[in-house]
């Protein structure tokens, strides 16, 4: 075993390690929480990363998004994740693919994959995202955050999770009201990648039809069954 995993022993065993090495998890947004997500995912291991986002890095994502710098303004967010990753763990197989998923090239995208991560910003993607693994029947880790604020769930094919979560299909975050600070996404991110280890190794409680709702202004910590 690589050095580099050793410190997840005696959490993993080498045979999950190991299955890990061999899945396959697709992040779409490579923003705020998909940076997170992607060097998490990276660092644990898993051997097979896509990352999806046709957005490019600008001076507002500097307080949050762990793969902006003063150096990436204007250049792609998933080309910059595939050049952090390489430095991070050179043994991942990394797609970057510089565009945002619709309805025209979702399952393209998609299918293959042991994982689907939504890491994007905005509802009608989220719904998408939910529609497209239905028809693929790949598993969702839904995150959202917005302030102080912010919610994880896992969704298996069928579930329909996210109509409940947004029955008004057509409204808006409330990110756009609230912001996002530093510290938000990357503890939904952290949230999201150990709901997605769980489910590649096949053992521990997941967030199926249950929601992680986090107020860390107030440190109230809420799973609400759906």
């Amino acid at each position: 075993m690589e050095k580099r995993y050793l410190k997840n022993m005696t959490m993993l065993s080498e045979s999950e390690i190991e299955k890990i090495k061999n899945s396959q998890v697709c992040v779409i947004g490579c923003g705020g929480l998909g940076g997170y997500v992607i060097e998490m995912l990276a660092r644990l291991g898993v051997g097979n990363i896509t990352a999806v986002d046709g957005d490019i890095f600008d001076e507002t994502n500097l307080n949050r998004q762990l793969l902006s710098d003063s150096n990436v303004i204007g250049k792609n967010k998933a080309e910059i994740a595939k050049e952090r990753i390489a430095l991070v763990n050179p043994l991942i197989n990394f797609m970057p693919i510089s565009q945002n998923i619709n309805n025209d090239n979702g399952i393209e995208i998609l299918k293959g994959h042991d994982v689907i991560i939504d890491a994007v910003d905005n509802i009608a993607t989220r719904l998408l995202l939910q529609e497209l693994v239905y028809e693929l029947r790949i598993i969702l880790v839904h995150g959202a955050i917005a302030g102080w604020y912010g919610q994880v769930t896992t969704i298996f094919p069928g579930d329909r999770t996210l109509d409940m979560l947004y029955a008004e299909k057509n409204m808006e975050g409330i990110e756009k009201k609230l912001g996002n600070p530093s510290f938000t996404p990357a503890f939904v991110a952290s949230v999201q990648v150990s709901e997605t280890l769980k489910i590649l190794i096949g053992r521990g409680e997941l967030l199926r039809n249950k929601i992680l709702y986090a107020d860390l202004f107030a440190q109230d910590y809420e799973v609400v069954s759906l």
